[in-house]
């Protein structure tokens, strides 16, 4: 097993190798506006680390978000390509439970939250039971509209430390790494478990739309 994983759902552009039983390479920048500037750069950085060639590879894990519409596409993209060139499956995995698998070992002894950066004053997130266990679907909101559902609750995430007056036990980490997102889905994998469509969890629509009214130009 040799996976290619990587995310671009949030700022951080991340993309790590793993051979099933662990991390080889990994990278991860935050920019939240140069996701395709940046990722292709960084699969040849983690493929010349570890010493191999991109044909190597076995398996796609990428992260399906939730995220905003340009920078979750970027990956997404990227990731159905290399499994169509190489004929290779693609594995989806929801961002947040990068996230959570990355919480790990940060002082969480049970339940706690994730809240990634939704911009708009919102927030992705969804509530864990342990680091591999999540309790809701993942939901974008303000955080003032989910305060008491997550009350006494720690969190991890960038939208954790945004909102410090929702989220006052905001932990690490604040950003996905696909070093996580690899070691959970070769973990799953390892398990006989099925992962999702690599297909994009929005949860809204996207920023840029057509105007409304807009007048058609036909030439004569």
């Amino acid at each position: 097993m040799l996976l290619l994983a990587l995310d671009t759902a949030t700022p951080a552009v991340t993309v790590a190798l793993h051979d099933g039983s662990s991390v080889v390479a990994a990278s991860s920048q935050v920019d939240a506006r140069r996701h395709g500037e940046l990722l292709l750069p960084a699969v040849d950085r983690v493929l010349a680390e570890a010493g191999v060639r991109l044909d190597a590879v076995t398996g796609i894990v990428v992260g399906v978000g939730p995220g905003p519409y340009t920078g979750l596409r970027v990956g997404l993209m990227t990731a159905d390509t290399f499994g169509l060139a190489l004929g290779v499956p693609v594995h989806g995995l929801c961002t947040l439970d990068g996230l959570a698998y990355a919480a790990e070992g940060a002082s969480l002894d049970g339940p706690f939250v994730v809240a990634t950066d939704a911009r708009r004053k919102e927030v992705y997130w969804a509530r864990y039971e342990d680091a591999r266990t999540r309790v809701t679907e993942p939901a974008v909101d303000r955080p003032a509209d989910i305060a008491e559902q997550v009350a006494g609750l720690p969190a991890v995430g960038a939208g954790a430390v945004l909102y410090p007056d929702t989220f006052p036990d905001a932990r690490s980490p604040e950003n996905v790494s696909a070093a996580a997102l690899a070691a959970l889905a070769a973990e799953k994998l390892g398990a006989g478990e099925e992962l999702q469509a690599p297909r994009p969890l929005y949860l809204r629509r996207p920023d840029a739309q057509v105007p409304k009214n807009y007048k058609v130009v036909t030439p004569k």
